[in-house]
């Protein structure tokens, strides 16, 4: 008999693309042939992450891409439009997909979808094929979702999702408290984007139903609280990228001249933007320092502007400070020159950063990256956060006393070790309980 053929269908969002990659990965090693979904903007960026796991890997998933309807780049920078789009356009077309490959010999074993798109685990079912979604958030955020009618109910949110007032609440007593103002829906772009989020959220929640497995790229030691609100989540992670060949890329050089634990490094994901004040204002606090850094700064981090940099910033960091438009970032936070991690707190940020041991200078800015801030800092206690003032500005000021009282205090690298070989033990041969699950969806997928 031939190995299942699954289908992989991801959000079309780096964040969302990457671990269902790494899944992949795993998944090929049990001798499954993957076919990965696509949309045709982000086609490329998803051959440059597969390329990154390895020549074998990128000859043995074989990459797909459907359109998206959207027409400038623009308005795919914009996670409302992007899921408007997507409810629209991709479901017919991963339909018309599914329908193509099942008329060949190779026909579908099992469909695994991001949690967030319920419509392929519909359209999964109505053609009988085997069902899984997956979530490359925290577990707290499915807990968040399936919540939503109790939280309606108790007055906490309106019908749409908007809070009905600013206050702290836990979804259960050994959670971290949740501002909910900053409710994952809430904080995304304007009232129609962050409506139509919640509603996506609600239409999943019973998509999810429909799922013989509910997998989360977490572990039962993280978040114990979580998956016990929701057992029906099984954790897999950390799930890593395969290891690749040694490569020179952005950066790793310049790391491999700088002292054990001496480096910042800095990288805000694929979504974050900021006005040239706060540009600046992080430019400086760095230089303040006096510490070396790894800077990212992608070309549209700053709204538009490509070099927004504090007159003569460059010049006086000299070789001291590196900024790059990309780098390898496991490579980069395995790195024994890290010494913390000034990050927007995205899940898989935090994964890499835990995995590693590496204590967080926490800059959320939007979606669940305030709720990872909150177990990072108060439930872990391997990161501190940073203060704003009165104009809604991190300064430079705050910037150098954050990396000093990090850095400069022991207990957090200590802690962020000790955390990390908890969570590396979860996937750990014998006993693992990432391992475990991961062995019995495997065993499921042979059925």
């Amino acid at each position: 008999m031939e190995n299942p053929h699954i289908l992989v269908i991801p959000y079309p969002a780096q964040g969302h693309v990457i671990p269902l990659m790494d899944l992949s990965s795993c998944l090929l090693k049990h001798g499954f042939k993957i076919t990965f979904v696509t949309l045709e903007f982000n086609h490329q960026n998803a051959m440059d992450i597969l390329a990154l796991r390895g020549e074998e890997m990128g000859n043995r998933v074989h990459l797909v891409s459907v359109p998206d309807g959207l027409g400038s780049s623009e308005e795919r920078n914009q996670p409302g439009k992007i899921s408007e789009a997507i409810l629209q356009t991709m479901p017919r077309k991963v339909e018309e997909l599914i329908e193509e490959i099942n008329g060949s010999e190779r026909k579908i074993n099992c469909v695994i979808a991001d949690q967030s798109l319920g419509w392929a685990l519909e359209i999964a079912k109505k053609h009988g094929i085997k069902r899984a979604a997956f979530c490359p958030a925290a577990a707290a955020l499915l807990v968040l979702g399936f919540s939503i009618p109790k939280l309606i109910d108790d007055g906490v949110i309106d019908q749409d999702g908007t809070p009905l007032k600013r206050e702290m609440i836990k979804l259960s007593p050994n959670m971290p408290p949740m501002n909910t103002m900053n409710f994952v829906w809430a904080c995304i772009g304007n009232i129609n984007a962050q409506k139509n989020i919640f509603k996506l959220m609600v239409r999943n929640n019973e998509s999810i139903k429909l799922t013989d497995w509910l997998l989360c790229n977490s572990t039962y030691e993280l978040e114990p609280a979580a998956f016990t609100m929701a057992p029906n989540i099984k954790p897999i992670g950390p799930l890593l990228a395969p290891k690749s060949k040694p490569t020179d890329s952005n950066g790793l050089t310049w790391l491999n001249q700088q002292a054990p634990q001496s480096v910042i490094y800095v990288a805000f994901g694929s979504f974050t933007t900021f006005n040239t004040t706060q540009f600046q204002e992080l430019a400086l606090g760095l230089e303040l320092t006096g510490r070396p850094f790894l800077w990212v700064v992608r070309s549209d981090i700053t709204n538009g502007r490509n070099n927004a940099y504090p007159e003569g910033f460059q010049e006086r960091i000299g070789s001291r400070g590196q900024m790059v438009d990309w780098v390898h970032q496991k490579k980069v936070l395995s790195h024994p020159s890290i010494a913390c991690f000034i990050s927007h707190c995205g899940w898989n940020s935090t994964m890499e950063g835990l995995s590693n041991g590496v204590p967080f200078l926490c800059w959320p800015y939007f979606a669940d990256q305030f709720f990872n801030q909150s177990y990072i800092c108060e439930h872990w206690g391997v990161g501190l956060g940073f203060e704003r003032d009165g104009r809604g500005i991190i300064t430079r000021n705050e910037i150098r006393n954050k990396v000093e009282q990090l850095v400069g205090n022991e207990k957090y690298k200590a802690k962020s070790m000790a955390l990390k070989e908890t969570v590396m033990n979860s996937i750990a041969e014998t006993g693992g309980g990432s391992n475990n699950n991961l062995k019995d969806f495997v065993k499921w997928l042979n059925e």
